[in-house]
């Protein structure tokens, strides 16, 4: 299993993992559930018209934390949002009832993934694993 497997897995197996982004000089953190790995990097999406994508836009510092009932995983870098459609073809294909919502309000889905990123694979105590991706 390559780095970024191991990576996808743990936030495969957590099911709900956490964003944390930038909002001017505070920290904002929402649960997510869609990610995927495409070509060696892991997708997130959100909603273009959504806050979380304008703090992106902002300021592109980002933190995916995710507890998976074994690994703690913190996972941050840089929010690459130059998209990719063929994980937005993918992900409303996965999630059709997204999708409906999406075509219906007239909504474009913004995916990213972390680029300069560091992802540590944790304990209470200290890292155990530690992954750089550099894209």
């Amino acid at each position: 299993m390559s780095d970024i497997e191991k990576i996808n897995d743990i936030i495969t197996k957590a099911e709900v993992f956490y964003l944390a982004t930038v909002d001017g000089d505070k920290p904002k953190v929402r649960p997510l559930g869609f990610h995927l790995l495409f070509e060696d990097k892991i997708y997130f999406g959100v909603g273009t018209h959504k806050d979380v994508y304008k703090q992106l836009e902002a300021n592109q510092s980002a933190e995916i934390a995710a507890w998976d009932g074994e690994h703690f995983l913190r996972y941050y870098g840089t929010a690459d949002l130059t998209g990719n459609e063929a994980v937005v073809e993918k992900a409303f294909e996965l999630m059709p009832e997204i999708a409906e919502a999406y075509k219906a309000n007239n909504w474009e889905m913004g995916v990213f993934f972390l680029n300069d990123a560091t992802a540590e694979i944790r304990n209470m105590f200290a890292i155990e694993e530690s992954y750089e991706f550099k894209y």
